[in-house]
């Protein structure tokens, strides 16, 4: 990349074809507040100085996948065993406001769910645009607007269809501290093009919410804090520290005063904690057990191994065994190198409707936070508040710290094969799995062309993380001809899409659903008429994108916000 690049601070060659001008009844700023000519500028100028690097490794991803396709083996890296074996290098000090994080909550970047996500008493609230948001632009837009307005004590609003208020209690109680998820590599934003070609969709919802808010948010002694999703490769990691360095430097902030938690859900990056953490040492609040996308994973990376096919989704939890090491693993790494390893999601939704059942599930999210407390885990997520007590009081009571990285791992010892034994003992594949599948894929697949990405299902809130485990399931179960344990059926492709076709028909009885386009999706792929696709939103985006009219860049509004090197 011509090195001009990097401080190429223009709008040519960018074309805006998302709205900017709409404005809600409910929140006081609007899109035309959040894409300004400086942020643009300087969202633009990340794209031209790292997309390159972010498109070479993304490749590197599909390098991955033949090797394994061929009967390859995922490795610990030998040119990192430097990294790996120097017992003395840590992390720089994680930030106080991140030091108690025993419980987080988390969801899309609307309205309603960032007030009731601050009106819940939990230490941090990531607020996600990814998983749990379909990307419409107007979903990514009005996120930005939303987190901008919430952070200045600006997002009271009426729902119109209810007239329900909803409003942040001021009553002197501490707010969640705001982590923001933004969209993975893999992803693009085709609503602003530069150069010809998409922008980042990573750089976009980073680039924006850091150029608006990074210097009000110090003076509040927060800081801008991420989660970082759906990396492979350490290298990927080190993408992100170069990015945050040069964005900290362009506002003049100090270096390392962006905090972020990295997702553990790739398999082949669970191979490389130590190499993650050390790019980001600077940068680092340590990492994340993304249970679902990692089960997701694993399927999808070893979909062509047949010793590694996985039983029906409800059987693989955290206890199999390639689940309990990559946990091992991760806390181990964590708490060696001074930052905190976080647990997973708790996706179950209480229940008004049946008390007992209720109960029950209560219980199992109680078994899985001590599980978690007591393999070390520094805290856990939650989607919804009525699982906040469960979680807390679990956490409260065995790790009465504000966190336990003190507490070291040493003899915990996790070898290459034992991050990929999926051996699960009195594991099946069904009829019922399938139908399971087929059911939280089209219900989740439809509602995010819809634009919801946070979808209840069988009690269970659903994003895009567990509607992928189903969708590759689908895929590998049909490619491998497995026999249904309970019928006794072979599982063909042909099989598959008569019972997703049979599946989408019933679904489909109200106006305007999208059953018969998340069906196609699901068919076009097991039938092999498209190749199998990274991801779910590869698949669906370009049914959502909206395309308007370029807009006039040279009207657009200009920042108080200036970056000194760029020179806006």
């Amino acid at each position: 990349m011509p090195s001009a690049l990097l401080y190429n601070s223009t709008l040519d060659g960018v074309q805006v074809v998302g709205e900017i001008s709409g404005k809600t009844e409910n929140s006081p700023s609007s899109p035309k507040d959040i894409l300004t000519k400086s942020a643009l500028k300087f969202v633009v100028f990340l794209h031209r100085a790292f997309n390159e690097r972010r498109k070479v490794l993304l490749a590197h991803r599909q390098e991955v996948q033949k090797e394994l396709d061929n009967g390859g083996q995922l490795h610990f890296l030998k040119e990192t065993e430097y990294i790996r074996n120097d017992p003395n290098w840590k992390c720089l000090p994680v930030h106080p406001k991140l030091q108690c994080r025993k419980v987080e909550i988390t969801g899309p970047p609307d309205a309603k769910m960032i007030v009731n996500a601050f009106n819940t008493d939990v230490q941090t609230y990531m607020t996600d645009f990814e998983d749990s948001c379909s990307p419409t632009w107007h979903n990514m837009i009005y996120g930005q607007v939303n987190l901008y307005d919430a952070i200045r004590d600006k997002i009271d609003f009426t729902n119109p269809q209810t007239g329900k208020r909803y409003k942040i209690k001021r009553d002197g109680r501490r707010v969640p501290v705001m982590i923001v998820r933004p969209r993975g590599w893999h992803m693009v934003d085709r609503h602003i093009l530069v150069d010809g070609e998409p922008i980042s969709a990573s750089m976009l919802d980073f680039g924006l919410y850091f150029f608006h808010n990074a210097k009000y948010l110090i003076e509040q002694g927060l800081g801008p804090f991420y989660y970082l999703p759906k990396m492979e490769h350490w290298q990927e990691a080190k993408l992100w520290d170069d990015i945050f360095s040069v964005s900290e430097d362009s506002l003049e902030i100090l270096r390392g005063t962006i905090k972020a938690t990295v997702l553990i859900e790739t398999l082949p990056i669970s191979f490389q904690l130590d190499e993650v953490l050390y790019a980001l040492r600077e940068h680092s609040s340590g990492l994340n057990c993304g249970r679902w996308d990692y089960m997701f994973s694993t399927i999808k990376r070893l979909r062509n191994q047949k010793e590694h096919i996985l039983p029906d989704r409800n059987q693989v939890t955290m206890t199999v065994p390639f689940m309990t090491n990559y946990v091992k693993q991760l806390i181990k790494v964590c708490h060696k190198r001074g930052v905190h390893a976080m647990g997973g999601m708790a996706a179950f939704i209480p229940r008004k409707d049946d008390p007992a059942k209720n109960i029950e599930a209560l219980e199992a999210v109680r078994n899985d936070k001590l599980r978690e407390v007591l393999a070390g885990h520094d805290g856990t997520w939650i989607a919804h508040p009525g699982l906040l007590a469960t979680a807390r009081s679990v956490f409260e009571e065995h790790m009465p710290t504000p966190n336990q990285v003190f507490k070291q791992k040493p003899d915990t010892a996790v070898t290459e094969s034992d991050l990929v034994d999926t051996n699960i003992q009195g594991g099946h594949i069904t009829r019922k799995g399938v139908e399971a599948n087929i059911y939280i894929g089209l219900n989740y697949m439809e509602s995010w062309l819809r634009g919801f990405g946070c979808v209840p299902i069988n009690h269970m809130m659903e994003d895009a993380a567990t509607a992928e485990v189903s969708r590759l399931q689908l895929f590998s179960w049909s490619h491998q001809k497995v026999t249904l344990q309970d019928t006794k059926e072979t599982c063909t492709p042909e099989f598959v899409i008569k019972m997703i076709n049979e599946e989408a028909s019933k679904l489909a009885t109200k106006d305007g659903n999208k059953f018969a386009e998340a069906s196609k999706a699901l068919t076009d792929e097991i039938s092999d008429k498209k190749p199998v696709a990274e991801f779910l939103t590869d698949i669906l985006y370009p049914q959502i994108v909206t395309v308007g009219q370029p807009v006039d860049l040279s009207f657009l509004k200009a920042s108080e916000q200036q970056i000194c090197q760029l020179k806006l």
